[in-house]
């Protein structure tokens, strides 16, 4: 362990012990494998010997400039969750994320050094997955998703803070890769002209829902922002999709975002760094399992403007990742983590790949959202 390390497990320790954990802390570790936050697993005990776990996170502030509201969020989400899950017969200790509250009462904890910490019920009986084992796994991550969906489908969206301002603009990306592009800070746009001019062949995808917007406006729903495999629960014994976690992009925004980066992540045949392009598609056998568990649980609550634009959403979310990650390797590779030079550069490549794939496969998938909504 790193001297870094020790200190800020140290300083997970001295947070830990500002919530109510119920027990006895008798072991604290890293947990996961998140980029953003600092999560840890607290191993307690409890007065009649029984063991307790609970889940400790310090926020990234440098991500999330305003921890107060992002906390707002994550409390009215899960209070709303939680409600609902209980007028279904369901189990809101499982089904949803449990905030833990401090020995004052209050769902945060600052610290001297201004870090703040939040604490959850652990989950048990239940994992997240960083590939899919099946393609009935993915299925469930749409199922899980899509309850989300339609459980939050009456909340006041407007009242959530826009934890990251922005976030999925693509409009505004485009013209951020532009800036990168006219800096060309390291030299590296004369090698990859290719990919500044596929960007640019395909900047219609910037404006899909303003276009559709002239028409007949687009409801601002609660979105998750990162609708990735791993922040779902898979249920161990049911092998159900349990519980939607990472709430920390919860915010107003398009359906259409969070089905479309679910496509872009899981129904790739490669994973986003491939650099073998030949390896690279959407597969439409992933793309049907994920719609259908999708709309059999929210389909009914979304209007038929919405549906139109699914398939639109993953190719919009496929474009805008590629985008910000061509934009992040001419500025220098200040924003993605690299493991290796060019890391950066495969990624878009990749992305790009899969949008054209999924130009050529859009009247299939425009067929399986149809066919979904039917059944």
């Amino acid at each position: 362990m790193t001297d870094t390390e020790m200190k800020m497990e140290q300083a997970a320790r001295a947070a830990a012990q500002h919530f109510d954990l119920s027990g006895n802390l008798e072991e604290i570790r890293r947990f996961g494998h998140g980029h953003i936050n600092g999560t840890y697993l607290l191993q307690c005990r409890l007065t009649d010997g029984t063991e307790h776990r609970v889940i400790l996170q310090q926020i990234n502030t440098a991500v999330f400039k305003e921890p107060e509201h992002l906390m707002d969020n994550i409390v009215g989400v899960t209070s709303w969750l939680r409600r609902k899950i209980t007028e279904e017969g369901g189990d809101p200790e499982r089904e949803t994320l449990t905030l833990m509250p401090t020995r004052d009462g209050a769902m945060f904890y600052a610290d001297s050094e201004r870090r703040y910490w939040r604490a959850y019920h652990f989950i048990s009986g239940a994992t997240c997955y960083d590939l899919a084992q099946s393609d009935e796994d993915f299925r469930q991550s749409a199922v899980a998703f899509g309850t989300f969906q339609r459980r939050l489908a009456d909340y006041p969206a407007a009242t959530l803070y826009e934890a990251i301002p922005g976030f999925h603009d693509t409009a505004a990306r485009l013209e951020h890769f532009r800036g990168a592009v006219r800096a060309d800070a390291l030299g590296r746009a004369k090698d990859v002209q290719k990919e500044i001019e596929f960007v640019e062949s395909h900047a219609y995808l910037a404006d899909v829902y303003a276009r559709a917007e002239a028409e007949h406006p687009l409801p601002r729903r609660v979105t998750h922002n990162d609708t990735k495999l791993n922040n779902v629960m898979i249920d161990d014994k049911t092998h159900r999709g349990l519980c939607v976690i990472d709430l920390d992009t919860v915010m107003p925004g398009f359906v259409m975002n969070d089905f479309g980066d679910s496509i872009r992540f899981g129904a790739s045949t490669a994973l986003e760094d491939e650099p073998d392009l030949s390896k690279v598609s959407c597969s439409l056998e992933l793309f049907s399992a994920y719609t259908e568990g999708f709309m059999q649980e929210c389909g009914e609550r979304l209007t038929p403007q919405e549906k139109a634009l699914l398939p639109d959403g993953a190719l919009i979310m496929t474009y805008e990742c590629g985008m910000r990650f061509l934009a992040d390797y001419l500025e220098g590779d200040i924003y993605f983590h690299i493991e290796r030079p060019a890391q950066n550069l495969d990624r878009a490549r990749n992305q790009f790949r899969l949008v054209a794939d999924m130009e050529a496969k859009l009247p299939q998938m425009r067929e399986i959202v149809a066919r979904a909504d039917q059944a």
